[in-house]
């Protein structure tokens, strides 16, 4: 894309990071030639309630496990530290201030572009960076509905293939003994060790 870097951003709570995040970066990673994909961990997600949310510093020691071994995933702490609101509308301009000549893939699952309209100012965020998707089970895509709202979003998205997760850090945090084979083993020991969802 005309010599730009290929960055991925895959942003989240990652409470806990589990392999459905690290199944997306890496589709990402591998079929659009990305140089890497950045774990953002939110500092305050806007959607969230504070009150259910593990502290920023568990979950970023958490992400840096899930990812340290793998070539190509980097964590950035730039959502985390700054002030709220934590809007990626807002991010978007600060990463491309530090990141001159970079296009900056939004990596997400499919339930996440089908709920783009509830986003703040979705549209704004179409101009500042592509879309790299991965269909997710039980969120299909209606590309009439999406076309009626995002005129030409087509255009803006990277559709991903291959085997999905329908899985969720909701879904693990709830059923504590589910999470074991679904993180990697050095963040089920972080889990264990600090009764993060006992």
């Amino acid at each position: 894309m005309n010599g730009k870097q290929r960055v991925g951003l895959l942003g989240g709570t990652f409470d806990p990071p589990h392999n459905g995040h690290l199944r997306l970066a890496e589709a990402a990673l591998e079929q659009l030639g990305l140089e890497r994909v950045l774990f953002m961990p939110v500092g305050d997600p806007t959607h969230k309630s504070r009150a259910d949310l593990t502290s920023v510093s568990d979950r970023v020691a958490m992400t840096v496990l899930a990812t340290v071994a793998r070539d190509g995933f980097q964590l950035d702490l730039t959502d985390a530290l700054r002030p709220e609101p934590h809007y990626t509308v807002t991010l978007l301009p600060l990463l491309l201030a530090q990141n001159k000549g970079t296009q900056f893939w939004l990596v997400m699952g499919g339930d996440s572009l089908r709920d783009l309209h509830t986003w703040h100012l979705p549209d704004a965020l179409l101009t500042m960076c592509r879309l790299a998707v991965l269909p997710r089970p039980g969120a299909a895509l209606d590309w009439a509905q999406l076309e009626s709202r995002f005129p030409n979003i087509r255009e803006r998205v990277d559709l991903l293939t291959g085997e999905t997760i329908d899985l969720s850090s909701t879904r693990l945090r709830n059923n504590p003994t589910e999470i074991a084979p679904h993180v990697p083993p050095p963040v089920f020991n972080y889990i264990s060790r600090h009764k993060l969802y006992d």
